[in-house]
């Protein structure tokens, strides 16, 4: 239920030393822009808009011998297809960028790595996805993409063990609150808010949920404030605040099922979530046969939105526990 937000395109002070590599660094103002705009792009969801781009800069690039900028467009081109459930047809773009990234080129080598670990973390290796986020924040941090280096720690947070998880959410935390990074706090706190759920301390979880809420409600867009919604009234269902969570929940599902009308395709995903907790409160209250028929129709909700696609496990989590109160 996490939505990280994308890495942004960060300035960087090229030294001497760097600009006297073999390979050569990011130089092309013009370049520096598309891939900003692609990245805006991304951002916005727009992800096959946000590939062609990439994969249109990657040439240019080439073409001009920037080999940077050609790295961190081979990497995103990948990445876009990645966020589509198409990791096989990004990976030749992967392997692409690997092919000629450099740690000496700061931007290239870390946009490089961020992707490498998705990539990783995508196929099931999070112990090798957490040393290559790793690497990417101390990489970072040295040379001073501190925004980069927030991402890396984000990542951690989402790959690493427990321990690790809400370690490296304070220090993403930490760091984002201290370089003022606004844009990342809603998804740190997110993310550090379902640490907690999954460590049961619901309390702590609710406390950080609302944290990202106030974040996420100062972006535009309507999804990202829904979700955060959602989780506030699902870490409430859980503290045992039900009808807290039952007014909050039914108000989700009503701003799910406007957004879904209005054309919004991920907002089923949302309806269903929003449901089946409102099932899972009624079953709570005593009354199985109405929750279970909420989840049932979750359950094609969850199926519309490709559940079993992106997220195996859970739909037999969901299927489960319907066979369970059907006893």
């Amino acid at each position: 239920m996490r939505r990280s937000n994308l890495l942004l395109v960060c300035a960087i002070i090229v030294t001497v030393a760097l600009a006297a590599c073999e390979r050569s660094t990011t130089v092309s103002t013009e370049l520096v822009d598309r891939l900003a705009q692609a990245d805006d792009l991304f951002k916005d969801r727009k992800y096959e808009e946000a590939g062609d781009l990439y994969e249109a800069i990657a040439g240019d690039a080439d073409a001009a011998g920037d080999v940077s900028a050609y790295v961190e467009a081979c990497a995103m081109r990948a990445r876009s297809y990645l966020i589509r459930e198409e990791g096989a047809t990004g990976r030749p773009w992967l392997e692409k960028a690997a092919a000629r990234a450099d740690e000496r080129e700061p931007l290239g080598w870390s946009r490089y790595l961020g992707v490498r670990g998705r990539f990783e973390w995508k196929g099931g290796d999070n112990e090798t996805a957490t040393l290559t986020f790793r690497e990417m924040f101390d990489h970072c941090e040295r040379s001073e993409l501190w925004d980069r280096a927030v991402d890396a720690a984000h990542m951690v947070a989402l790959t690493g063990d427990p321990d690790e998880k809400l370690e490296w959410a304070t220090k993403g935390i930490a760091m984002a609150e201290k370089g003022e990074m606004t844009g990342w706090l809603g998804p740190l706190w997110n993310n550090l808010g379902w640490d907690y759920v999954d460590a049961g301390r619901y309390d702590d979880a609710r406390d950080a949920l609302v944290k990202a809420r106030e974040y996420h409600y100062m972006g535009e867009n309507e999804l990202p404030k829904l979700i955060a919604d959602y989780s506030v009234a699902h870490a409430t269902r859980l503290t045992g605040a039900l009808d807290e969570a039952e007014s909050g929940m039914r108000a989700v599902f009503d701003w799910a099922e406007r957004l879904h009308g209005e054309g919004h395709a991920d907002a089923v995903e949302w309806m269903g979530f929003s449901r089946w907790d409102l099932g899972e409160i009624t079953v709570t209250r005593g009354d199985e046969a109405a929750g279970l028929a909420m989840m049932e129709e979750a359950l094609g909700e969850f199926e519309s939105a490709g559940m079993p696609k992106w997220d195996a496990v859970g739909w037999k989590e969901k299927q489960d526990r319907v066979a369970e109160l059907k006893g």
